[in-house]
């Protein structure tokens, strides 16, 4: 295999920490709430994005991400909320990032991540085929 090959074709673990900078040099999100979120594995092994100053994290790497993880949007009293994984779900307040964090990780899908290389139906047509293998 040849060094263009790596550049052409980057690894899951590369393309989700190319988002993790994205998403610290894009100073939308608050740097404590992101340090805390990349410090935790089951975390940091997922492909962040965001919106409007909310932290999101997807099971794959490529836009129209996963919306099946919870999200931690900044609260005006300086604390989070976290809502989801749809926008018409509410998990709840919390007052620490560390908190938000905890819920966000108490909720992940059963057998989450890394970060499929892919598009949210790429990733699915990859789970029924992996199913099938398993069933068949």
């Amino acid at each position: 295999m040849d060094d263009d090959s790596m550049t052409t074709n980057p690894s899951s673990e590369d393309r989700v920490e190319a988002g993790w900078r994205a998403l610290r040099a894009d100073g939308r999100v608050r740097t404590e709430l992101l340090d805390l979120a990349y410090a935790e594995p089951s975390l940091r092994q997922l492909f962040p994005w965001t919106g409007m100053g909310e932290l999101h994290f997807s099971r794959c790497t490529e836009h129209r991400w996963t919306w099946d993880i919870p999200y931690i949007q900044p609260a005006v009293d300086g604390g989070y909320w976290v809502s989801g994984p749809l926008r018409s779900q509410t998990v709840g307040p919390a007052e620490t990032a560390a908190e938000a964090i905890a819920m966000v990780v108490e909720r992940l899908p059963a057998g989450c991540g890394p970060a499929f290389v892919g598009t949210p139906d790429e990733l699915i047509a990859h789970e029924q085929a992996a199913h099938g293998r398993l069933m068949g």
